[in-house]
């Protein structure tokens, strides 16, 4: 006989690759939903998990397994772009099913600046071609930085990239120094980044004559765009100017004492 089961205060699952609610292309390759142990639990209990009210996964628990959580995987084809529900019942010889609070995600898979091309990138697999290298002045980028414009700093252009959204989280690497920008908000979607590169930077860095400057994006969900193309501006700012000698007064008419060499007389 099956009794009716009230609402059991089943714990929500987990999905330990989100980052803040968020699924990842990577994550969403391999999903994993942790369940955590029952009160109640039993050896032929049947674990069923849903994604979006849809059945994806099971597993009956077995001896060994009692108490301890149940791992569960999402196929990649279930982990669209958007909102998602995730939930889970328990099956129990001579109970109904008793189902479980609900865990909202967000996936989000597209790549800030685009997917990387393997195409493009046979050359260095950690570059994204689709993202635009940065801008700079154009008397920087034939004449380099010298000792006045370090003190003053340097401005730089990110241009617009694909797949821009709020939470964008920017690093600038110059040269060796990595300067980490303000998250991207809702009204900078769209928009170009002026970004001002302090004095600190520039002289920690130090002179170089082909100082790489580019870029790379992280998303909110941990979506990686890799580095944009480099741009390459030579540095004199740091390097001491060579000491100037005095200028000597013009030596006057001396004559040699008597008997040095090639005196006359």
């Amino acid at each position: 006989m099956t009794h009716i089961q009230h609402p059991a205060t089943l714990t929500a699952p987990t999905l330990p690759q989100a980052i803040g609610n968020g699924i990842s292309a990577l994550a969403a390759t391999h999903l994993q939903v942790d369940i955590a142990p029952y009160s109640g639990m039993e050896e032929g209990d049947l674990i069923e998990l849903f994604w979006n009210n849809c059945f994806v996964a099971s597993r009956k628990v077995t001896p060994g397994k009692i108490g301890t959580f149940t791992h569960l995987w999402v196929p990649e084809s279930f982990v669209q772009d958007g909102p998602a529900r995730v939930h889970y019942q328990i099956l129990q010889i001579g109970h109904g099913p008793a189902r479980s609070a609900v865990t909202t995600v967000r996936v989000k898979t597209l790549c800030p600046g685009g997917q990387p091309s393997a195409r493009l990138n046979h050359e260095s697999r950690d570059e994204n071609q689709h993202l635009a290298p940065v801008g700079m002045p154009e008397t920087i980028r034939r004449y380099g930085v010298n000792s006045r414009q370090a003190r003053r700093g340097v401005p730089l252009t990110i241009e617009p990239y694909l797949n821009m959204s709020t939470g964008d989280a920017i690093t600038l690497r110059w040269g060796d120094v990595r300067l980490d920008l303000a998250e991207i908000q809702a009204k900078g979607v769209g928009q170009a980044i002026n970004v001002w590169v302090p004095s600190q930077v520039i002289v920690e860095a130090g002179d170089d004559c082909r100082l790489e400057v580019t870029y790379c994006i992280l998303d909110r969900v941990g979506n990686n765009s890799r580095w944009a193309p480099a741009r390459t501006v030579r540095i004199a700012a740091c390097s001491p100017a060579a000491p100037t000698r005095p200028a000597s007064p013009a030596p006057g008419y001396q004559p040699r004492r008597p008997g040095s060499p090639c005196e006359p007389g």
